[in-house]
């Protein structure tokens, strides 16, 4: 009984510590998710900027060509998919990763038919455990992450669309709703849809005047558009990613307190059945003597 009273003992403590451990990291990521959080509200006044300008010269009466928002024949498919770093998100990177890897596998029948860009290590060894060739790959980012961190990877992952080695390139990242709540969707980047691009944006009506030409700036903006949108998925990414860390830890934190009292019931209850015991065997031995 003793012995398995220590035991309940060190259980006890072990899962004191856990709980220590987990509540600390919600703490932690309850901070980092209002910063990532701030980040991607400060993003939007430039992404919503550069995209009414963008649909303005792409929904000029149909004169406007760009192979940017030319739909061809989709015989190749790119995939730019963000996850992160670090596990202990509940199912943020999971979610995501099954996701692509099930669209992957119904749209496609060889891997010739697509390629795969990958933001976070999770994602880069997902797709390495299953024998996939990354294209581009960008690991380590910060927090914190700025656009410097993946343009690199964006630029590539446009540009390729604009060689026609794709015809396709889609975004795969967790959209972000509340601390409690992602969203992992597939959007297609590429080729822009103009009317998608204006959507309810009333500057989209503007007039605007063009140097040198429409067509110029076009050639200069939609790159641009493309690449930020990406990097506002990976703002989004980042604040997905800490909701998911700081919801998870909560859970783990409820769920140790949950067992610390369980534990701390069965210990108890052990206690006092060795208490009793020894009373018994007190009274016993006594009555034995008088005996």
């Amino acid at each position: 009984m003793a012995k398995g009273m220590r035991e309940i003992k060190r259980s006890i403590k072990s899962t004191q510590n856990t709980k220590q451990i987990t509540k600390a990291m919600e703490m932690v990521a309850s901070a980092k998710l209002k910063r990532a959080q701030d980040a991607a509200v400060a993003s939007r006044p430039y992404t919503d900027k550069i995209r009414d300008v963008v649909a303005s010269i792409a929904s000029g009466g149909g004169t406007i060509k760009h192979p940017m928002l030319q739909s061809r024949e989709i015989k190749r498919t790119a995939y730019l998919v963000v996850t992160s770093d670090r596990g202990l998100a509940g199912g943020y990177n999971s979610n995501v990763l099954r996701k692509v890897w099930t669209e992957i596998q119904e749209k496609h029948t060889s891997p010739a038919e697509y390629e795969v860009f990958v933001i976070g290590r999770k994602g880069r060894d997902y797709f390495k455990r299953r024998g996939v060739t990354l294209t581009e790959e960008v690991v380590g980012l910060s927090d914190s992450p700025t656009f410097a961190d993946i343009k690199a990877l964006a630029a590539a992952a446009v540009k390729g669309f604009e060689e026609g080695k794709y015809d396709q390139l889609n975004l795969v990242y967790n959209q972000f709703v509340n601390a409690i709540s992602q969203i992992p969707v597939i959007k297609q980047l590429l080729p822009l849809d103009a009317s998608n691009l204006a959507g309810d944006s009333s500057a989209a009506k503007a007039s605007y005047e063009y140097e040198p030409s429409p067509e110029k700036v076009l050639d200069v903006l939609l790159p641009k558009y493309a690449e930020t949108v990406i990097y506002s998925a990976v703002l989004e990414g980042k604040a997905s990613e800490f909701g998911a860390r700081m919801t998870a830890m909560g859970n783990a934190t409820k769920n140790a307190t949950k067992m610390i009292a369980g534990l701390t019931l069965t210990y108890n209850r052990a206690r006092q059945a060795a208490i009793t015991q020894e009373i018994a065997e007190i009274v016993g031995g006594a009555n034995a003597q008088q005996q």
